[in-house]
């Protein structure tokens, strides 16, 4: 559908410039950017594209979604997007770059000024993120978001084109989302829906009854764990309840106590249990590829805040034998400096097998092998949930069969996750209700909770039972209206999936390049260090990093991909010490080693060359 909408723009049949993807999560919304990118740059009405996500650690995922070479294939498209940070030039010879909502609030002018200079297609995913402007200031809306929505829509109004994505066409809070065109209908004060007729937009829609129908995700076995609980309120008075599903008014803390007691560690339990046994039988089938471990199977721990994750972690490891605990199940949190390598991990490799996390991974992860997802986690919004459960409805193209793989997720049986289950399976309505009195449900993306003034004590796991979500009453048949070339692959997500394999996004050749380039600087210090080389003059790292940067005239931090594969040839030709003259009168290096606590007076002597050593082979000593 998006495929038609941009071919009708680009062979200019239409005035749409804003299309509006409602995906059901798990539906495959990273391809989108592609198929509309491609077709916008072949036609000649865009010369970049910018791709802004939610998190950080989706940045690679937009990268492979570019460099996926069936992909490439099959569109006949040559573009490549990198992951940028802040600096000068985000594109650096390329076509486009992907970076972050807290990117662009950070440093609005450089990115505002990069679509001034070139016709950009705005890609945003997970738009319901962010607030209308017009809202920004109530009290209810999280002052990050304001943020992000104010520095997104200048983008917006200056982008040639747009292309909104979300899982969801409401927010939890009630409040209308960035950019959307709303109504009012009329004689129907307090609602509000989107117009789908309004001038100039395309609103493209794939619910899950759809995905499920065609095979583009799997069904969902929800695992409902009732038990008991007890805490002290805040005038230390003992309270109880019998059964979460008939906790009422104490849901919450029933909840709250429940997460981090016994019967969180129960229902961790039963979902390790699960999905090791899961993983045993593929094993001794012979499904996906076996010796390499993929295709077995995953489990993913949502935590309800750092602290309990890390308690969880301790509590998984503690039932794996202690060879394989640290491999085989690791935790993704933002005070981990490792977290986005774990999380890549996770995704592309057999282990580690389980991971646990807070809010991190939850959304957008692209992680088929995800088999199983034990939900232990307050959050009740039904967007928030929706993307829970999401990350385990991707098909795996390594599992064998799609009637062989299911979706397994385990969750506390309270009535608020149980009207959500109900919800889902009902599915999936486009009026967005603004709502006359406080909601129960805690406000979407709030990783931790404000925690009661309660103390937990005990609480325990009593009954476990399994629910099917039924996928509607045409389930198996096709949409009515759907062009069967409008669909995706009858496997779903394994045509997007980008190849583990061979695939070089952009961010990764650069980082690589900047490495081998600082290695070689540093074995040229430490050759010319041991064996006396330099005659006059300091021999540092920081020395060599600047005469390198006045012979390619930048710095490697600012360099495009084809100037470090030429600042890496020219390293391997030249020595750094035969060039350090050209330094004797830079201020700026001045400068920096004094800030460094380098001398820099000895700089003058280097308005004569060094030393000379051959340019090609090993590098001799002195005699």
């Amino acid at each position: 559908m998006v495929a038609g909408v941009a071919a009708a723009i680009a062979q200019r049949q239409t005035d749409v410039r804003d299309v509006l993807a409602a995906v059901t999560p798990g539906g495959g919304k990273s391809l989108l950017p592609v198929i509309m990118g491609a077709a916008l740059m072949r036609a000649g009405l865009i010369d970049r594209i910018c791709w802004i996500v939610p998190r950080d650690s989706l940045r690679r995922q937009a990268e492979e979604a570019f460099a996926d070479p069936r992909w490439r294939e099959a569109l006949g498209h040559g573009i490549a997007l990198r992951a940028a940070e802040n600096g000068r030039d985000p594109c650096r010879g390329l076509q486009g770059y992907v970076t972050t909502y807290q990117a662009v609030a950070a440093a609005p002018d450089l990115h505002l000024q990069e679509f001034r200079r070139h016709r950009y297609l705005l890609a945003v995913d997970e738009l319901h993120h962010l607030p209308a402007v017009a809202d920004t200031g109530t009290a209810t809306t999280a002052e990050d978001e304001t943020a992000w929505s104010r520095s997104i829509l200048p983008l917006l109004e200056s982008a040639a084109a747009r292309l909104l994505m979300s899982g969801t066409l409401e927010r939890a809070d009630g409040r209308p989302i960035l950019w959307l065109p709303y109504r009012t209908p009329q004689g129907v004060r307090r609602v509000r829906e989107i117009d789908f007729k309004a001038p100039g937009w395309a609103i493209v829609g794939y619910s899950r009854r759809q995905a499920l129908a065609e095979k583009a995700i799997l069904p969902v076995t929800f695992g409902a764990m009732d038990g008991t609980a007890t805490w002290l309120d805040a005038e230390r008075t003992t309270r109880s309840v019998d059964a979460l599903s008939r906790a009422g008014e104490n849901t919450r803390d029933a909840l709250f106590t429940a997460l981090r007691t016994g019967f969180a560690q129960a229902m961790l339990r039963e979902a390790y249990r699960s999905c090791r046994e899961h993983r045993a039988k593929r094993r001794a089938a012979g499904n996906g590829s076996g010796q390499d471990g993929t295709g077995l199977g995953k489990l993913l721990v949502i935590a309800p805040d750092q602290e309990t994750a890390r308690n969880y972690l301790d509590t998984l490891r503690g039932w794996m034998p202690g060879a394989q605990a640290a491999r085989m199940a690791q935790i993704a949190i933002s005070e981990r400096r490792d977290a986005q390598e774990v999380v890549a991990a996770f995704r592309l490799r057999p282990e580690p097998a389980v991971l646990v996390s807070v809010a991190m991974a939850y959304e957008g992860l692209d992680a088929p092998a995800i088999s199983h997802v034990a939900c232990l986690t307050h959050i009740r919004s039904r967007p928030w949930l929706e993307q829970a459960i999401a990350r385990a409805t991707r098909v795996d193209p390594h599992a064998g069969a799609y009637e062989q793989q299911r979706a397994v997720i385990y969750h506390p049986s309270d009535m608020m996750f149980e009207r959500f289950r109900q919800m889902v399976e009902t599915q999936q309505g486009t009026r967005a209700m603004v709502k006359t009195r406080r909601q129960h449900e805690l406000p979407f993306e709030r990783t931790v909770e404000a925690e009661p003034e309660i103390i937990p004590l005990e609480s325990n796991a009593t009954a476990l039972r399994f629910a099917v979500v039924a996928p509607g009453p045409d389930f198996g048949n096709p949409p009515p209206g759907r062009d069967s070339a409008d669909r995706p692959p009858a496997n779903g997500h394994s045509a997007e999936r980008p190849s583990k394999d061979g695939v070089q996004v952009p961010s990764a050749v650069e980082h690589h390049l900047r490495q081998r380039i600082g290695q070689i600087v540093a074995a040229q210090v430490i050759e010319d260090q041991d064996n006396n080389l330099v005659a006059e003059g300091p021999v540092s790292y920081h020395t060599y990093n600047a005469v390198l940067k006045r012979c390619m005239n930048k710095a490697r931090s600012e360099m495009t991909l084809s100037e470090l594969e030429a600042a890496l040839g020219w390293l391997e030709r030249n020595r750094i010490s035969d060039h350090l003259h050209l330094i004797a009168d830079d201020p700026q290096y001045r400068w920096s080693s004094r800030r460094k606590g380098r001398g820099a007076g000895s700089v003058t002597a280097f308005s004569k060359p060094s030393r000379r050593t051959p340019h090609h082979g090993t590098v001799k000593p002195a005699s």
